[in-house]
């Protein structure tokens, strides 16, 4: 969990909102999960006249008589499923801003269309959910126990009384590796993996991959560093556990990079600073958190941030610590570090 959602995880107890909510009958959970086998659906249009299932990156097989036709999804998770033509009935997460406007992660999907059953940290409305007759619960996964991403702690198990759940690991791996996965559940859910704006997404991250390679590869001394911004503290992260930068760095990015006991605090993730000390880390290029809970470059007014070199330089960018996992939406990411990377100067 990036940045300063490790430390919500870290006391979920704590910080999920409220206590737990009352419900009439509860709907009878779907499938054991345990089943042993390692399917992953039959696979599009196919998949709709038959059975499905699932093996999910917790082990957890979910098996059910037909396809999910009632999806319900941590937001980004939605939103990436839209990107492949499947539409969830009910989000939970940041959807739309204080604004009433889409929120970042909720990428291309058309919120108006969506039940929100929690809009934020903490916030998971149990009897909405119950409502939408949910047949699956698919979140993302940032730690190697299984915990479910925007779940709250203390409703886990009543939620999981009302409809199985899958959950996507993006934890301690490459953002190919949890991309692929969610190509193959949005495939086992009837997506037609073969449309031309779905082959054109992937070929377009395979050339922005290859341009930011390219781009690292012609600047090894550009220095980056990935940071994220709160009204009392500055978070670096390092490279290890987050998909995208593990991603960046195996193409060949050189990041700034805190030691491991600067890092115990933020559980393995990042370190954190004072504003006294964001300059603790020389960096050329600096990529900052756009999630809608962190400040963000242009409203900073810490006096010492402006002073960075970077940010004097106009080399600041942004970067998703939470990335839609479609590969339209990942191409954008790559792109972006790629030209920062083409035009940056050495000013760290």
């Amino acid at each position: 969990m990036p940045f300063a959602r490790a430390t919500h995880l870290n006391r979920r107890g704590f910080l999920a909102a409220g206590g737990a909510l009352g419900l009439g009958a509860a709907l009878a959970a779907c499938g054991d999960g345990k089943g042993k086998d390692g399917e992953s659906g039959s696979g599009g249009k196919a998949a709709e006249s038959g059975p499905w299932s699932y093996k999910d990156d917790r082990g957890t097989s979910v098996k059910l008589g037909k396809v999910p036709a009632n999806i319900v999804a941590f937001t980004g998770v939605g939103a990436a499923l839209h990107d492949y033509g499947i539409q969830v009935k009910g989000v939970f997460g940041p959807t739309r801003t204080s604004a009433g406007k889409p929120d970042v992660q909720a990428g291309d999907m058309d919120i108006s269309k969506v039940t929100v059953i929690g809009n934020a940290w903490g916030q998971f409305n149990i009897e909405k959910y119950a409502s939408l007759a949910p047949d699956v619960l698919i979140s993302t996964m940032f730690d190697d126990a299984g915990t479910l991403w925007y779940v709250p702690e203390e409703s886990k198990k009543k939620i999981a009384q009302l409809a199985p759940s899958v959950g996507i690991s993006v934890y301690d791996r490459r953002l190919t590796q949890p991309l692929q996965r969610m190509w193959d559940l949005a495939e086992s859910l009837g997506a037609d993996m073969k449309a031309a704006a779905v082959t054109d997404a992937k070929k377009r991250f395979e050339d922005a991959a290859a341009r930011l390679r390219a781009a690292a590869k012609a600047k090894p001394g550009i220095k980056v560093m990935a940071g994220s911004a709160s009204d009392q503290l500055f978070y670096v992260s390092g490279t290890d556990l987050s998909i995208d930068l593990e991603y960046f760095k195996a193409l060949g990015v050189n990041f700034v990079e805190p030691p491991e006991s600067a890092k115990k605090q933020g559980g393995g993730w990042y370190e954190s600073l004072s504003w006294e000390n964001v300059d603790k880390y020389q960096a050329d290029i600096i990529m900052m958190d756009d999630r809608t809970s962190a400040i963000q470059p242009a409203d900073i007014t810490k006096a010492t941030w402006k002073k960075l070199p970077a940010v004097k330089a106009g080399q600041v960018i942004a970067r998703s610590p939470e990335p839609i996992l479609s590969y339209d939406k990942c191409v954008p990411l790559l792109t972006r570090l790629a030209e920062a990377l083409e035009k940056a100067e050495k000013v760290g």
